[in-house]
């Protein structure tokens, strides 16, 4: 049992003579229990007229029930056995608070950076780097042009550059207004409403299975109608077998 601070056991006898002396009766502690009063019934003298008696008898019956955390002794020694808890420990939880209520909340730092200057100037950085780049390729690197144009003679087949050759194999499934622009305007629109419709922040590739689906199909599709257009289109833009019929495709 943990002893008591010497001050607190100071500051309760003072209290205890204080209350003595208010109630007109000399201090347990210096001149013992009076004489004629049983220590039974010393209490009732003491707080006679300021608690009411229904309360003072439940005290009593309630100072007569045993302890519970303890036992009655079986064999009728007199000492009550101790009831032990978990481990041997006798000491009963009241609660529990959690660290985090108590602590005081701090700011969480978040994963973002201002576009200015942080942002933009990585992509000015970038776009200095490619056109430097650019720049001195064309000046080592001649770019593959053909010959003059000829008016009196159309070239067959007649194919538009290869980044368009899916548009021009579109052409020839559907009609103008469908190839040219519902089909890509379904297209673009899908790409622009993908950050809206997919509002995952996570930059796993295993959580954000929507928006790579959905970039996939578009590459996929692009792909696909654009290696048709460049090696499956012979004269007359016909579909052919490029091991039969030869290669109709320059850059």
């Amino acid at each position: 049992m943990t002893e008591i601070p010497e001050h607190l056991r100071k500051r309760a006898e003072e209290a205890r003579k204080k209350a003595a002396q208010a109630s007109g009766i000399d201090s347990p502690a210096s001149t013992g229990p009076s004489e004629g009063i049983s220590p039974d019934d010393e209490p009732a003298v003491l707080t006679e007229g300021k608690i009411p008696p229904h309360l003072l008898d439940r005290s009593r019956a309630a100072a007569n029930q045993p302890n519970p955390g303890e036992v009655p002794d079986p064999a009728g020694s007199g000492v009550p056995e101790a009831r032990g808890g978990p481990d041997g420990h006798n000491q009963r939880l009241l609660t529990v608070v959690k660290s985090g209520s108590i602590q005081d909340t701090k700011l969480v730092p978040q994963d973002k950076v201002h576009v200015w200057p942080h942002l933009l100037v990585a992509e000015f950085l970038a776009a200095l780097a490619v056109t430097l780049f650019t720049l001195l390729f064309s000046i080592f690197v001649n770019a593959p042009l053909l010959d003059l144009a000829n008016y009196n003679q159309t070239p067959n087949p007649s194919k538009a550059p290869w980044y368009f050759l899916g548009l021009q194999e579109m052409l020839t499934m559907f009609h103008p207004m469908v190839a040219g622009v519902t089909i890509p305007g379904i297209g673009l629109i899908l790409l622009v409403m993908a950050p809206y419709i997919d509002k995952n922040p996570s930059k796993a590739p295993e959580d954000r299975k929507f928006a790579i689906s959905l970039m996939t199909i578009h590459l996929m599709f692009w792909a696909v109608l654009v290696m048709i257009g460049s090696f499956f289109r012979g004269p007359g833009f016909n579909f052919i077998f490029p091991w039969n019929s030869g290669l109709f495709f320059e850059l």
